[in-house]
């Protein structure tokens, strides 16, 4: 898979994954996936880091891919 960045909106971003895009919102917010810009509209994410959904096209039945990972957080001492 390439590891290039192409941004897309929220909307687009919902498409490709199936779900919601207050769960994108939420995956940006807990570090899940990086955001670019702010403000209303502005905002755009990285359709690689993104996990697609896929619809098979006998049966029109869609499979959402694994949530990305949330990051690991290191303890200090």
């Amino acid at each position: 898979m390439a590891a290039g960045i192409a941004l897309v909106d929220e909307e687009a971003a919902a498409h490709w994954t199936g779900r919601p895009g207050v769960t994108i919102r939420r995956w940006a917010h807990e570090g899940r996936i990086q955001r670019y810009g702010s403000g209303r509209g502005k905002v755009r994410y990285n359709v690689f880091e993104l996990p697609r959904k896929v619809v098979d096209d006998w049966t029109g039945e869609t499979t959402l891919g694994d949530p990305p990972p949330l990051p690991v957080r290191v303890r200090t001492a």
